[in-house]
């Protein structure tokens, strides 16, 4: 029994260990550059599928536009039973008769001269009990000036749901990029924060050292723990920070946040562009994808003027039925006798008077025409603006980079000096502690400078409309 019950035991470890396993295998890894990251957005990303299912959707209804033109094919079938039929009432002729006969003296067999009458009019019934009708109708337009103005309008839609598009892409590649150096700028102040507490843990074993034969002060000791401590709170910190930048990559991606990701680039791939656009260049704003969607709600909007104007214009159109027609006193002998009718004619509808809303629906679009061409020039104003910014901005962060660089290598150097003399007693361990924490705050200003450098390197590249 004591066996078994062991067996058991075994077996369902085994089983354990094997699901174990299984999920373990069943985690997706990714190892993705900054080029795969943003390939994998425009195919995941949520706000880029929805802009191409955007582009179908104005597919459809570009086709359902052209439908309008196409032939108007419609089948009817009626039935009625008249529960009472209706009637016309017709007046009764006879009246007139008696009249006519009275006036010219006629008389009767009696010899009495024939009198009016006036009898009450007749009800006539000219519907059977029971009809029934089945029937075809075509119309076809001929001319009509809306529909050829909607014709246009329609692939203009189509454009502007694929700019829309364009711009989703430009915004998550943007914002891929953007999270990308986030990480590698985290993983870059980890290798920073683990050289220090090497630095920190090496000199903490030394005043510890020192402190044994006598060489060195307790509280020296004391020191030097403290800003270890908080140094490795700090790494710790940094580390959890690490994770969410991982998740928030992965979310602007459109990637589950519990699949793994890894970063094939490093940051010795990102190369500074020390020349920056020319701020003479007035002409890039045609690359900004925000001033191509102005231009087509331009675009719409002139359509629709034309669309108002064509309300003044006649339409003209084709149209005919063939129906075959069956009526009976008894339901029994309703299809026993079919009456047919066919027609075809034209219709030409000429507006005349519409009590001005047709003006003053024009005299509205042409105002809205003149609204959009101002908010396009003020977006050009816009986007010259912003572009001088992210130059200016760009530069600035190049120069406060390379200067948090030299700071860098300057307190590495002060810290070095610090430690050899205090190693020959000609310096005090509050030297070696104020140097130790301003190659920190180097190290931290470094890290915040190169993140500043690489957003306003992307900033840069969209202001100027480079990201396609």
């Amino acid at each position: 029994m004591k066996n078994m019950f062991l067996t058991l035991l075994l077996l369902g470890a085994a089983v354990t260990g094997f699901a174990q396993q299984a999920t373990q295998s069943s985690t997706t890894v990714h190892k993705f550059s900054l080029q795969d990251c943003i390939n994998y957005a425009y195919e995941h990303q949520d706000t880029v599928k929805n802009a191409a299912l955007d582009i179908k959707s104005a597919d459809y209804k570009v086709k359902e536009t052209i439908g309008i033109g196409l032939p108007q094919v419609n089948g009817v079938v009626s039935f009625q039973d008249y529960l009472k039929t209706p009637s016309v009432i017709f007046p009764n002729f006879s009246n007139g008769l008696y009249q006519i006969l009275h006036d010219e003296g006629v008389v009767d067999s009696a010899g009495h001269r024939i009198a009016t009458r006036n009898a009450p009019s007749q009800k006539l019934s000219i519907y059977q009990p029971y009809n029934a009708n089945l029937g075809l109708s075509v119309s076809q337009i001929i001319f009509n000036g809306s529909y050829l103005v909607g014709l246009k309008a329609s692939k203009t839609y189509k454009e502007l749901s694929q700019r829309a598009l364009i711009r989703s892409k430009i915004d998550a590649r943007v914002n891929v990029t953007k999270a990308y150096y986030q990480v590698l700028v985290s993983d870059e102040q980890i290798k920073l924060l683990d050289a220090d507490l090497a630095q920190l843990k090496q000199q903490v074993d030394q005043t510890t050292a020192q402190n044994k034969q006598g060489f060195a002060e307790r509280i020296d000791v004391q020191r030097i723990q403290v800003q270890y401590n908080n140094l490795a709170t700090t790494k710790e910190n940094t580390v959890r920070l690490l994770v969410l930048n991982y998740q928030m990559l992965k979310f602007q991606m459109g990637m589950p946040v519990n699949e793994e990701l890894v970063l094939a680039d490093k940051l010795e791939d990102v190369h500074f562009d020390n020349v920056v656009a020319d701020s003479g260049d007035t002409s890039f704003y045609h690359n900004r994808i925000e001033y191509n969607l102005g231009e087509t709600n331009l675009k719409l909007n002139q359509l629709d003027v034309k669309n108002k104007k064509a309300n003044f214009m006649p339409n003209l159109s084709l149209n005919g039925s063939t129906a075959e027609g069956f009526q009976s006193g008894n339901f029994g002998s309703l299809f026993k006798y079919m009456y047919p009718s066919t027609y075809v004619g034209l219709t030409l509808n000429v507006p005349i008077y519409s009590g001005g809303q047709h003006r003053n629906q024009l005299r509205q679009s042409e105002i809205a025409v003149q609204k959009s061409q101002n908010d396009l020039d003020a977006l050009r104003n816009g986007i010259m603006l912003q572009a001088n910014a992210s130059r200016i901005t760009y530069v600035n962060s190049l120069r406060s980079l390379d200067n948090q660089k030299q700071n860098q290598q300057l307190a590495q150097e002060v810290l070095r000096v610090s430690k050899i003399k205090y190693g020959q007693g000609v310096g005090s361990s509050i030297e070696v502690t104020q140097a130790q924490t301003e190659l920190e705050s180097a190290d931290n200003q470094y890290i915040q400078a190169l993140y500043n450098a690489l957003i306003s390197k992307v900033d840069l590249d969209k202001a100027y409309g480079k990201i396609q």
